[in-house]
This record gives C-alpha cells, structure tokens and sequence, in this order.
C-alpha cells in the first residue's frame, strides 16, 4: 500500500459516502418516506449508521484495490475511469437492485431511479479514483 493507493482509497470513499447521501437521503427520500415498513425509522437509523461508515469505507478501498491491479498502458485515464465504472456498475448496481427488486415490495420505478443514480456515482468514483491514479505524463 502507497500513499497514493491511500489518497484514491479515501477518495473513494468519500464520493462513495457524499454521493450516497445525495441520491439516498436526497434525491430519494420522497420515494422512500412512502415505503415505511421497508426502512428504519430516523432514530433506528442512526443507530445502523456505523454499519454505513463502515460498507463506505470497505467500497472505497476495495474499488481502489480493484481498479490499480487493472490500469492499462496507452489508455487515458479518462477512458480508464468511465470503463472501470461501467464494468463496476455491471457487477454490483444493476444486479444488486435486481436482487432487491425480485424479493422486497419495491416499486419499479423506484428500483430505475436507485439504479441509474448509483451507477452515476459509481462512474463518478472511479473517474476520481482513476484521476488520482493518473500517471504524471497525463497530468499535463
């Protein structure tokens, strides 16, 4: 582990965690204050929210573990990152709502908006964590 493995794993971990809390709490919360018996209640949830933190934390530095055994030479970054997304986003978003949508009560609808806005930030980590993991020759 280098310092720059640290950086993109934080890194990681933060957009992972901001990114969560917009689409989730934010852009969500309408649709989600609609399925009472599926979610915590707001007390019951704060005290899950190290459960959270932690799931974070392992998807930052797991994705970044990921991502640095798979750079490729003669590929921007760029390019790098938006792929690495994708194939992220085909391994774990898309399967995981699918999963919830054949066993829970969740709206259709619902399960689109979970997928198409975590996907969105699933690309948007590993476009930084790709940045971060730029070689100095790109940097120009």
């Amino acid at each position: 582990m280098n310092t720059k493995f640290l950086i993109a794993g934080i890194a990681g971990f933060l957009v992972s965690l901001v990114g969560g809390f917009l689409v989730h709490a934010v852009l969500l919360h309408p649709d989600y204050a609609q399925l009472p018996i599926l979610m915590h209640t707001k007390a019951d949830a704060q005290g899950h929210l190290p459960f959270l933190l932690v799931s974070r934390l392992i998807e930052g530095i797991a994705f970044t573990w990921i991502y640095s055994r798979g750079i490729a030479a003669g590929v921007s970054w760029i390019m790098q990152g938006i792929r690495f997304g994708i194939a992220a986003v085909c391994l774990v978003t898309i399967p995981v709502y699918l999963v919830y949508y054949s066993v829970e009560p969740m709206p259709g609808m619902l399960v689109a908006k979970q997928i198409v806005f975590d996907s969105i930030g699933m690309i948007v980590m590993a476009i930084v964590v790709a940045f971060i993991y730029k070689s100095s020759a790109e940097a120009t």
